[in-house]
């Protein structure tokens, strides 16, 4: 069983940036994949990036060039820097890992992120 907690989530004005971070606990030895979904009201969860042990990343064509991922992977810990910021990037924010981009079952609980034009 993981858990993940996030942090760093708020409200930014179009253009600006904001850091998140991640940090899982519990069984960590068994994480491979460490990642960022988001959700907009009305629309469906979302990946956005995605980072594996060895570093290996996937982002969203949404977000290539503004947002960047890393992981710390001896404090279990996955960080989303996001710059140039759009509304339409306004969403709650998950956290999620697991063993393969095929199996990652293990989620946080979201931390908003708002966008003001």
């Amino acid at each position: 069983q993981v858990q993940l907690v996030e942090s760093g989530g708020g409200l930014v004005q179009a253009g600006g940036s904001l850091r998140l971070s991640c940090v899982g606990s519990g069984s960590t030895w068994g994480i491979g994949v460490m990642g960022w979904y988001r959700q907009a009201p009305g629309k469906q969860r979302e990946l956005v990036a995605d980072i594996s042990r060895g570093g290996s990343t996937n982002y969203a064509d949404s977000v290539k060039g503004r947002f960047t991922i890393s992981r710390d992977n001896g404090k279990n810990t996955v960080y989303l820097q996001m710059n140039s910021l759009k509304p339409e990037d306004t969403a709650v924010y998950y956290c999620n890992a697991g063993i393969t981009r095929s199996f990652r079952p293990s989620w946080g609980q979201g931390t908003q992120v708002t966008v003001s034009s």
